[in-house]
């Protein structure tokens, strides 16, 4: 699969919501980038820009550009089955 096609998950190992959503994500066999903001500076500094100076885990940016920012189990599986 090519770089830019992935979907690209920025989250950190200590939260919670980005478990769920990695094992959502895992679950339904989407390949993704994993982007360990506490560890990789310019994915926190893109994470940062992109939600108004805060560290919200986890942003999931997706292929056609749609970001998901914390988003909801019900919400996170939407999107992934329209990934199908």
């Amino acid at each position: 699969m090519l770089e830019d096609t992935k979907v690209k998950f920025y989250g950190t190992t200590w939260c919670p919501a980005c478990r769920r959503a990695q094992k959502k994500m895992t679950d339904k066999g989407i390949d993704f980038e994993w982007i360990n903001i506490d560890k990789d500076m310019d994915g926190r500094e893109y994470v940062m820009k992109i939600n108004n100076g805060y560290r919200s885990v986890p942003t999931i940016v997706f292929p056609d550009g749609e970001i998901l920012v914390e988003p909801s189990t019900n919400k996170l599986i939407a999107k992934l089955n329209s990934l199908k």
